[in-house]
């Protein structure tokens, strides 16, 4: 069942180079969320761009709700952001008839309030368009210019979509649980804790796709009965929606292909791609089965992740200085994992 721990997933560029230190202070893993839109000035939503020092995204929802007397379900975000980090991010306040606080009434140690505006809607999660990232590897044990060369390759050809550990859980274990919570073994606490067994699955399962696509050497080669994506946010491109031309938009970078997110229905690929597809996934029928049987939808995502508007440069003491966006929903680590083996401090792993 669990032959595919995410650190035993291939490689498209021949493994990392060796080893750096990752995430030894907040400031060496800095995160900014890209909203995609400017509030709109006006509306019964207060939104609040703050910055987060070594603060769970949560934790700082629940600190801005307690400051003004708010029920916690009345503050919300896009999405979860790296605890141990310097991170960058909206919140929404619903306070329709009442004034904007003043930012000092919102701070608290770890969190500082860089803006206030009003919206006409609350964030909901995952609407956001993406995160920037600058990210700084401490003492790495490989040469510059070999991590510059291979950073050049990264952002050229791009990396795997992987689903990252974070996913997995402490030691990789989400997936074992939720093949006991199918069975009947294991009743998860809350809904929280569920969804985040279903998808660990789902992600499991999409990792298993993209491999076998890597095993195969048709990782970056489209096939009759792709579905293709849109890098950028994700959206499809059905097989009856396509026009003729989808092969060469994928070689030009403006598509990417995609693997299944599993759920209740019928694939949307086809032929070929839709039989590697049920070869793989036919491997695992009671997380397919757990899956259907939860309600989720088949869904997908492309496969391929390239950073936008990267930039590596070499620090005098040595270290590495990474900066890049990536869209929503995917993993820094991803690249990351294809220039080194980051070695965290105890007790930050899989935060």
């Amino acid at each position: 069942m669990m032959d595919l721990q995410y650190l035993e997933l291939p490689y498209l560029h021949g493994g990392p180079l060796g080893q750096a230190r990752f995430k030894v202070l907040p400031d060496d893993f800095e995160v900014e969320e890209l909203l995609g839109f400017e509030p709109s000035g006006v509306g019964e939503h207060c939104l609040v761009w703050v910055e987060k020092r070594d603060l769970d995204s949560n934790v700082a929802a629940a600190r801005l709700a307690d400051a003004l007397g708010l029920r916690r379900r009345l503050v919300s975000h896009c999405g979860l952001k790296d605890r141990h980090a310097v991170t960058r991010q909206w919140f929404s306040l619903h306070m329709p008839g009442h004034p904007s606080p003043e930012p000092e009434a919102l701070e608290s140690e770890g969190l500082r309030v860089l803006r206030i505006s009003r919206n006409t809607r609350k964030l909901r999660r995952g609407i956001h368009l993406g995160n920037r990232f600058t990210i700084r590897l401490r003492e790495p044990d490989f040469e510059a210019a070999a991590a510059a060369q291979r950073w050049s390759l990264i952002t050229s050809r791009g990396a795997p979509n992987l689903f990252g550990a974070q996913r997995f859980g402490n030691e990789g274990r989400n997936v074992e649980k939720a093949l006991a919570m199918f069975r009947g073994e294991f009743i998860p606490g809350d809904r929280l804790l569920r969804g985040l067994l279903l998808s660990a699955v789902r992600s499991h399962l999409f990792n298993a796709v993209v491999a076998e696509r890597m095993r195969l050497g048709l990782w970056d080669e489209a096939q009759a009965g792709e579905v293709y994506g849109f890098p950028d946010n994700g959206t499809l491109l059905l097989i009856e929606n396509q026009r003729g031309d989808e092969m060469q938009r994928f070689a030009d970078g403006r598509l990417e292909l995609t693997a299944p997110l599993w759920g209740c229905g019928q694939l949307t690929s086809a032929g070929a791609v839709r039989d590697l597809e049920m070869a793989v996934l036919s491997r695992y029928p009671e997380l397919t089965a757990g899956l259907e049987a939860a309600g989720l939808r088949q869904e997908r995502r492309v496969i391929r992740l390239r950073p936008i508007q990267p930039a590596f440069s070499t620090l005098p003491d040595g270290d590495l200085r990474l900066s890049f966006d990536l869209p929503r929903g995917t993993y820094a680590t991803t690249l990351l994992r294809e220039l080194a083996v980051l070695e965290e401090p105890e007790g930050m792993k899989n935060s």
